[in-house]
């Protein structure tokens, strides 16, 4: 038998256990009535006839779903568990098979099988039952229908429970490399000096700004010099910096794409943000010039939302509108991430006197890190260090060492093609769901990003995807209302992410939105 599964290792027939005997390969309970186990207080009478594997996978998901199961938490053995459910250890091997499979569990060897998917919902404690505050938190109608000024709601959004969350933006944290971040924490520490633990320079340790030059230059096509790479507390804070030196530059409005992230308005809620429209080729240059902005925050190489790519025409407009005075705002999100088109160059690969580009490692190892990197031209670089220095003396050392042993290493490149598998498959599995369960859908940016969004053939939905998507919060199920992320009047859609989902629970959620629909 294998171990990877959960199954102890092998003892000698003297250390043979006295439980009771474990029925035949039938997958039926003893004719003296269900087994019952203390692990979960399952109980095989409530299983239906037949289907003990599956009902068994089904309880061992819901309480993973539910936190009873947290992450790192170990299943009993296979023999152990189905002495105490008195069924044959097929059973229980075979559920745990399907867990496996869908990623909810990993063998571990002799570690035995342990947990490895997130929970779905808030365990139990202070800050799970106090949800943060916002002023649209008196029910899920109103989290949705937020005003965009609520600075609270995505707060209030990702602490509201759900058995599948399909949120845009989450890669698969369940996936992050803890083995290799504690082999080079290890390697890092052992090689500090005690005035490594010192206050450093606000741009960034030399060692992570030189890493980031090279894995740019390797996989974004942009020429940089370590010099120009200021280390930031993800791109939450380069669009903060941005703003206030932007400010001071006498910039009073930055252009945003339509649709366009509430997020990135949200930051840079203290200029203006004139909407510009977004086609298939990306953004529409003509509107830019229309609405006399100075500066335009763009996602070229995977539009958010809509996934599209700005095609090379819109490219060569918006450098001679940047050669005219305009200033772009490159936020390179998700550009690892693809699956059915090739890599496209960065902008500030293209520009680099008239691009501030930012990017991190939230969309590619976890947001928890809040590590994050700024590029900008020469004319904004002092200023943004001194707003740098001022906000916090520098983003904290230790983490960034670890990320630069990660990104030389080449540890930092295997997890990358090791997540494109899963989010790959992922993604298959979402759009099979949408073809099932949501027939009138149409599917957009699907060949690349951690998300993909829906629209409705025309006739086939005139109801507000805010209502749709509180219904379905309702039921468990957490998505974006398309709405959420536009300025003008637009056709219902819902923007659903697939990164941090089991094919399982996708098509489960997707099957929960076509029964609404």
């Amino acid at each position: 038998m294998n171990r990877s599964i959960g199954s102890p290792p092998h003892r000698s027939i003297t250390s043979v256990s006295t439980a009771p005997p474990v029925p035949a390969a039938t997958s039926v309970p003893t004719a003296g009535g269900g087994g019952v186990s203390d692990f979960l207080q399952l109980d095989t009478g409530d299983a239906p006839r037949g289907g003990l594997a599956d009902w068994l996978a089904r309880r061992i998901r819901d309480a993973i779903a539910d936190g009873r199961l947290p992450v790192g938490g170990r299943l009993p053995a296979t023999r152990t568990l189905a002495a105490d459910l008195r069924v044959s250890r097929g059973v229980v091997t075979e559920a745990y098979r399907r867990l496996t499979e869908d990623g909810h569990v990993a063998g571990r060897g002799r570690g035995g099988t342990v947990v490895v998917a997130v929970p779905h919902a808030p365990g139990p404690g202070p800050e799970a039952s106090t949800p943060p505050r916002t002023g649209a938190h008196d029910g899920n109608v109103d989290l949705f229908a937020a005003p965009h000024d609520d600075l609270g709601v995505f707060d209030a959004i990702r602490a509201a429970p759900a058995r599948i969350d399909l949120s845009p933006g989450l890669p698969d944290l369940a996936a992050f490399p803890r083995a290799a971040w504690l082999r080079a924490e290890r390697s890092v520490l052992a090689g500090l000096a005690p005035s490594d633990f010192g206050y450093g320079d606000p741009r960034g340790t030399p060692a992570l700004r030189t890493a980031v030059a090279h894995w740019l230059s390797r996989n974004r096509g942009i020429r940089a010099d370590p010099g120009d790479v200021m280390i930031v507390n993800g791109t939450a804070q380069a669009l903060r910096l941005l703003v206030d030196v932007l400010h001071a530059d006498g910039v009073r409005e930055v252009a945003v794409e339509e649709p366009g992230s509430l997020g990135v308005r949200q930051h840079l809620r203290p200029l203006g943000t004139p909407p510009v429209p977004v086609d298939a080729h990306g953004v529409r240059v003509d509107a830019l010039r229309a609405s006399g902005a100075r500066a335009v925050l763009l996602t070229p190489a995977h539009q958010f939302p809509t996934g599209v790519v700005l095609g090379g025409e819109r490219r060569r407009e918006l450098m001679q509108w940047a050669r005219d005075g305009g200033l772009v705002i490159e936020d390179d999100y998700d550009a690892e991430h693809r699956y059915d088109r090739p890599a496209v160059p960065a902008l500030r690969a293209l520009l680099p006197e008239h691009v501030c580009y930012a990017g991190s490692v939230s969309k590619l190892l976890a947001p928890a890190l809040r590590l994050g990197w700024l590029l900008a031209p020469p004319a904004y670089r002092d200023a943004l260090l001194d707003a740098k220095r001022l906000t916090d003396l520098g983003t904290a050392a230790l983490p960034q060492l670890v990320l630069a042993h990660l990104m030389e290493s080449g540890d930092l490149e295997r997890h990358l093609r090791l997540i494109r598998r899963h989010h790959r498959r992922r993604r298959d599995a979402m759009i099979a769901a949408i073809r099932t369960h949501l027939p009138t859908a149409v599917v957009h940016g699907a060949a690349a990003g951690l998300h993909l969004t829906i629209t409705f053939r025309e006739g086939a939905y005139e109801g507000s995807d805010v209502a749709l998507a509180t219904a379905a919060l309702e039921q468990g199920v957490k998505a974006h209302p398309l709405s959420w992320h536009t300025q003008l009047p637009h056709a219902p859609g819902l923007v659903l992410g697939y990164a941090a989902s089991t094919p399982t629970e996708i098509a489960q959620g997707v099957s929960v939105l076509g029964g609404l629909l």
